[in-house]
């Protein structure tokens, strides 16, 4: 019998290729097509566009999702309309109800005075599909778990549950302690959602949601405000009047803690959005090269370094949602920590 020359192994690969291409080749081609030269490729410049946050979702040049403008200045009120008003039939940005977006900055027209922008956009949205997605993952986790009990997980619960029991065995308890359990429903909030945040970014055309500093600075705070307001007379102790220490080091050591109260958090927000975006980033110059050298064969071998670079990011989505779970996880346990002292 003849063996068939693609199994399903080089199918799946040959499909993931096509619907990769087809996703971001009309992204990079040109938006001057059809009138005259085509503008050169800039690569830094289509990167840029979309690490950032946008107020419409460019997913290709045929699919553009127009987002809810919302904003509040005192010379005109409340505004709500479409992103899409700001830009004509060539995609080129317009003046709309004395607004104008320019570098993805809303101002007003006359005066260019800033207005109060609460707006929907790209990473707002993905923000709120993420939290949608948990919300409905964990209802039918836990009403697997009501419904099996004394039973084996079944379903989406089969899934989750040993993910669920890691946070809780392997991170969460050793590092916070006795006090874990009053802790435990944000470790596991913290660490699925920056999970789901990185696997779904992954996506062609998604949004850059844990790679948005605001959204690692939000996280970081959380940690920052738990850990501070949990904190027990030994934490606040060995910060303002550290045991066994000379007093003249002590006035060394005092701002050393205080600074090191803030740089611990800060280190959170930085690592997973350093992380997150030079992923991207790198993924994207890849997936340039193709158009710079205009070549076939430059596009296909970037496509197969591009293919395993993000079976790479997927592992780096796992480790980054360990990492600041483990690191928030500490923090948290020097806080609530006993003292030793007899």
């Amino acid at each position: 019998m003849i063996k068939p020359f693609f199994d399903s192994k080089s199918t799946l690969l040959a499909l993931f290729l096509i619907v990769l291409a087809s996703a971001f080749s009309p992204v990079f081609a040109s938006e001057e097509e059809g009138h005259g030269e085509p503008e050169p490729f800039n690569a830094s410049e289509v990167i840029l566009h979309h690490v950032k946050d946008d107020h419409q979702w460019h997913i290709a040049d045929w699919l553009v999702v127009p987002l809810p403008i919302i904003v509040y200045s005192e010379e005109k009120g409340l505004d709500m309309f479409s992103s899409s008003r700001f830009y004509d039939e060539h995609h080129n940005e317009v003046e709309y109800n004395g607004y104008k977006l320019e570098h993805n900055h809303i101002t007003l027209a006359e005066s260019g005075k800033s207005v109060f922008d609460i707006s929907i956009t790209k990473n707002v949205l993905m923000l709120l599909i993420t939290a949608g997605l948990m919300v409905f993952v964990f209802l039918s986790v836990a009403k697997g778990a009501k419904n099996n009990k004394g039973k084996a997980p079944k379903g989406v619960q089969s899934f989750f549950e040993p993910i669920i029991l890691f946070v809780r065995d392997e991170i969460v308890k050793p590092n916070i302690g006795h006090h874990y359990e009053k802790f435990l429903p944000y470790m596991l909030t913290l660490f699925f959602f920056i999970l789901f945040g990185n696997l779904l970014g992954l996506l062609p055309g998604a949004g850059n949601l844990t790679g948005n500093i605001a959204v690692t600075m939000t996280l970081a705070v959380l940690t920052f405000l738990i850990t501070n307001f949990s904190g027990k007379k030994t934490y606040w102790g060995h910060i303002f009047w550290t045991p066994g220490v000379p007093l003249p080091l002590r006035i060394v050591i005092l701002p050393v803690e205080i600074i090191g109260m803030f740089t611990k958090p800060f280190s959170l927000m930085i690592r997973l959005f350093v992380a997150i975006t030079a992923g991207h980033i790198v993924l994207l110059a890849l997936i340039s090269l193709t158009f710079i050298f205009g070549s076939i064969y430059v596009g296909f071998g970037s496509s197969i370094i591009v293919l395993f670079i993000n079976l790479i990011e997927l592992l780096v989505a796992g480790i980054q949602a360990y990492v600041f779970t483990m690191f928030s996880s500490m923090y948290i346990g020097m806080a609530v920590e006993e003292s030793h002292d007899h």
